[in-house]
């Protein structure tokens, strides 16, 4: 950890706790920081407030009073999920107080570099192939940020000579006014989260703050299939290192007579690579780039690509019963997500989709589901879901109360040779905690089976 006084007696109002606020809190008042902590949760049901009190850390739960901002904070630091509408973060704002997220407080923490990754789809599989090749590459790299543990968590444990590998929401973007990534991945930007940023505007501008406080001695890693990613990319000051599923480039990574390149050299053929799916082409041309400008060496990336498989709840493999394979892609919640899920596979598909219904319709799903068979519906969108299944001509739509049900309603319409996948296209929250949850309660459905 930096030895820094920034927050030594300094006012802090943490808005909003899970694991980055109660990770922010902890930090903030070990460095002398003057807290109070803000949570929605009733504080009888709050662990993580209650901990927090037992260190002597101030704690209001059960709303947001607009009160709080009376004891004149000098800074917020806030949960991303809590938007910027909120009634003390808007007054913060409107009083000149700075409002960041806690990714902002962990760049403070830390002179080790960050590898930040981004993007509407690919973030966690771009994040952990970065990890794991610089992993192999013996670079002892940290995992951060989105992917699970909090930044700030990381960051104080952060020797100079380790790089910190690190998935950014945009929500977290929205509140980082100094962090800088030595290198800064934007893989794609596609409509999400519109319901919290308001507009497609709003929500490309929070991606693009990945770049903006780069200087000429980092790196931005531009999509360059992507206009608006390379539209962003120019107001980054950095290197520009591009890569491409479509063309070949002069400089950057590209695919080329059956091999992967990264400029004019060769570093692995494409049959050689495990990751499945046409879509994770873009996450791998991306994390290579990044391991070639740090000075990786090959051996570590063919390593990896060798054998690298994905992660949990992306397309997630889980087992073949009586024909029918499984595939867990609970992460994909948007309709670009299962987009590409549906473009990895050629035989018939089962789809069990739906979930949160953030105002949008489907029909940018309908000439996916040529090869959907049956069409599996559940959650608060299983009206529109089933909508665009008809308007695709699937003969067979059921819609069912939740993902177990899902998991028998599909497997009792399939033959072998089919894929039973669960792509939902949408987000968890209006039945499960997180994709998570959603993803495990599918696997363990298909155990059951049994």
């Amino acid at each position: 950890m930096k030895n820094t006084e920034k927050f030594l007696g300094k006012n802090i109002l943490v808005l909003g706790l899970a694991k980055s606020g109660f990770a922010a809190a902890t930090v903030l008042h070990n460095l002398g920081a003057k807290l109070v902590v803000n949570d929605q949760k009733p504080f009888e049901q709050n662990e993580a407030a209650q901990s927090l009190e037992a260190k002597g850390i101030k704690v209001i739960c059960g709303g947001h009073p607009i009160s709080i901002l009376d004891d004149h904070f000098d800074i917020v630091v806030k949960n991303p999920g809590i938007p910027y509408s909120n009634p003390i973060v808007a007054a913060a704002l409107e009083r000149n107080i700075p409002v960041v997220t806690e990714v902002e407080i962990a760049y403070y923490l830390t002179n080790a570099p960050f590898i930040g990754i981004t993007g509407s789809n690919g973030k966690t599989t771009t994040t952990t192939l970065i990890y794991e090749i610089f992993k192999v590459a013996n670079k002892n790299p940290l995992l951060a940020g989105n992917i699970g543990t909090a930044a700030s968590e990381v960051a104080k444990y952060a020797n100079d000579d380790q790089v910190i590998v690190t998935e950014l929401s945009s929500f977290q973007l929205m509140g980082v006014p100094t962090f800088t990534p030595k290198v800064a991945v934007l893989l794609n930007i596609f409509d999400a989260h519109l319901d919290y940023h308001g507009t497609k505007r709003e929500y490309v501008k929070a991606k693009g703050n990945i770049y903006k406080n780069q200087t000429e001695n980092d790196f931005s890693i531009v999509n360059a299939d992507d206009y608006e990613v390379v539209e962003l990319s120019k107001n980054s000051k950095a290197q520009k290192i591009y890569f491409s599923t479509s063309k070949v480039l002069e400089e950057g990574a590209y695919v080329r007579d059956g091999f992967l390149y990264f400029n004019d050299e060769s570093i692995i053929e494409m049959s050689e690579i495990a990751l499945p799916g046409k879509h994770n082409l873009e996450n791998i041309l991306a994390a290579v780039s990044v391991a070639k400008i740090l000075d990786v060496k090959n051996e570590a990336i063919q390593n990896v690509l060798r054998t690298f498989t994905g992660v949990k709840h992306r397309l997630q493999y889980v087992e073949t019963l009586k024909g029918r394979r499984f595939y867990n892609d609970s992460k994909a919640t948007n309709i670009l997500a299962t987009q590409k899920a549906l473009s990895a596979f050629e035989q018939p598909v089962i789809l069990l989709a739906g979930g949160l219904d953030r105002g949008n319709e489907f029909d940018e799903l309908v000439p996916y589901l040529k090869n959907v068979k049956a069409l599996i519906v559940f959650g608060q969108t299983a009206e529109k879901m089933a909508k665009a299944g008809q308007t695709a001509g699937i003969d067979t739509i059921k819609s069912v109360d939740n993902v177990e049900k899902a998991v028998a309603a599909a497997y009792a319409v399939s033959n072998e040779e089919d894929v039973i996948l669960l792509s939902p296209a949408c987000a968890s929250w209006d039945q499960y905690k997180t994709f998570e949850e959603r993803g495990d309660i599918f696997i363990n459905s298909v155990h059951k089976l049994k």
